[in-house]
């Protein structure tokens, strides 16, 4: 029978670029280190890729080998209960925002969050209070949350009473808030806390890193192993904190059952095991290794004069209480008119180096335990190569930071602006009007626009701008971004 259409090519694709000499500073963290150690023990996937037989446990059921194994990871984290999962942070978040938020209720949620957030409060139909984070202006970028602006908003809400809160720290680039903080205010107000750690799952495995939402007092925590430690795509954790009486683990449990795959991945979860076993053991001295290559790599990016680093010192301002150094932050800002795209280009192009993502004037570098001294000195070179050819004024002054004034105001609630009637409008007559769908850049994921907030002319405008910089906008159904859905 003769074949029609093009030929499968995506594994032949992966060969190919698996075999270059493209260094990976993106997800995931083990940056396709085959011959680590940590793989030493580690069969091929085809050969322990099984369904639930006997003996293997289930885990929508765990009695056995896997209930052992997560009791076990639960030990390594100091958390109350720890759950594997095998559809990402996305599917923990889903499952923590339902379990914790009856239908109809109200959460009180981050505004820079994930939006899968988004997604389980549409599903949910619940009611949203948006706490909005600061903001660096001096890069675009978001800062932190203030622990004072929840308190408040939980002041303000015991008329409408909030049944759990929702943030997101650390942020894709980093930022962390003051979590601490955050969940001693929730505890006094009797409000579960629910953090989205995704990008900070080797917090709780070295000194000089962050300390862990868990640490901090967080009811429930969902971490991407994936992100930044050595670990498979998709696999991730839920933690439920020791001696939290706010969750129904109950609850929880049944909807994970409802947003997990029923035939979870045992390749995943022997790779999710794997992974919290190295780093409870030889992982904690590579995580100090690790953290004295990264300094060096920032002491190095200082001395560029037009490209800027996000660094530590903007600790203590827009909110930032900590910063990851493992997330490399560049800014183009100011750089002769280079934009983040141009500057991933460059990178991609010149010195085979593949960022994580790139903003609308900044690249992401995501650098974990696994990258190689060799990786990092190449990424330095890079960088202070292309500094050293731009014009422009150098690295801008600090400037303030603003919060709610960014984003768009809601007027109704998620599911209802879903699930009314929607027009396509042209995206420069959208002004003022109530959008219909979601405007996402992904990564990182974070929406530029809900379903139910009034579009700005500075939202549009921004919208412009991203497409116009073939920056991937995902979300509206018009895959050109020339048109939007507003309600009719």
């Amino acid at each position: 029978m003769e074949e029609k259409g093009p030929r499968p090519r995506l594994y032949r694709q992966l060969n190919q670029y698996c075999g270059s000499d493209v260094y990976p500073f993106h997800m995931p963290g083990h940056k396709r280190q085959t011959s680590a150690e940590f793989l030493a023990e580690f069969p091929n996937p085809y050969g322990i890729d099984i369904t639930e037989i006997d003996g293997f446990d289930n885990l929508h059921h765990a009695e056995g080998l896997l209930k052992e194994s997560m009791d076990w990871a639960a030990s390594v984290y100091g958390a109350g209960r720890t759950c594997y999962l095998v559809n990402g942070s996305t599917c923990g978040v889903l499952a923590a925002v339902c379990a914790a938020v009856p239908r109809g209720g109200t959460i009180l949620m981050d505004r820079g969050s994930h939006k899968s957030a988004y997604h389980a409060a549409a599903l949910n139909g619940l009611n949203i209070q948006y706490v909005y984070p600061q903001i660096l202006e001096d890069f675009g970028l978001r800062g932190g949350l203030l622990p004072q602006d929840i308190e408040k908003m939980l002041i303000n809400a015991k008329k409408s009473p909030v049944q759990a809160a929702f943030i997101t720290s650390p942020t894709y680039d980093g930022v962390v808030s003051d979590v601490g903080g955050i969940a001693e205010i929730c505890r006094r107000h009797g409000v579960p806390l629910i953090v989205d750690e995704a990008h900070g799952a080797h917090f709780p495995f070295g000194d000089r890193f962050p300390a862990s939402a868990l640490a901090c007092g967080a009811d429930i925590v969902i971490q991407s192993l994936h992100k930044t430690l050595p670990a498979f795509t998709q696999s991730a954790l839920l933690h439920v904190g020791a001696g939290s009486e706010r969750i129904d683990t109950g609850r929880l449990e049944y909807f994970l059952q409802v947003f997990q795959s029923s035939s979870p991945s045992y390749v995943l979860m022997a790779g999710i095991e794997r992974c919290i076993e190295y780093m409870a053991a030889g992982g904690r001295g590579e995580m100090d290794r690790f953290a004295d290559r990264a300094a060096q790599l920032r002491a190095g990016l200082r001395k560029m004069r037009h490209l800027r680093l996000l660094d530590r010192d903007v600790i203590g301002r827009a909110g930032v209480y900590d910063l990851d150094i493992s997330k490399i932050v560049v800014s183009a800002g100011g750089a002769a008119g280079l934009t983040g795209p141009e500057l991933a280009e460059l990178l991609r192009r010149d010195h085979h180096l593949e960022m994580e993502m790139c903003g609308a004037d900044y690249v992401t570098a995501i650098t974990t335990l696994m990258d190689s001294r060799e990786g990092l000195a190449r990424l330095e070179k890079a960088l202070l190569e292309i500094d050293a050819k731009l014009e422009g004024s150098d690295v801008p002054a600090p400037a303030g930071s603003g919060s709610a004034d960014h984003f768009p105001r809601a007027v109704l609630p998620i599911h209802e602006a879903l699930a009314r009637p929607a027009r396509m409008v042209p995206l420069e007559s959208a002004a003022g009007r109530i959008s219909g769908e979601y405007v996402c850049l992904y990564p990182p994921g974070t929406p530029i626009v809900v379903p139910g907030e009034i579009l700005t002319e500075e939202t549009v405008g921004a919208i412009r701008a991203y497409r116009e910089r073939r920056l991937p906008i995902q979300g509206m159904r018009d895959h050109t971004a020339s048109a939007i859905g507003v309600l009719m």
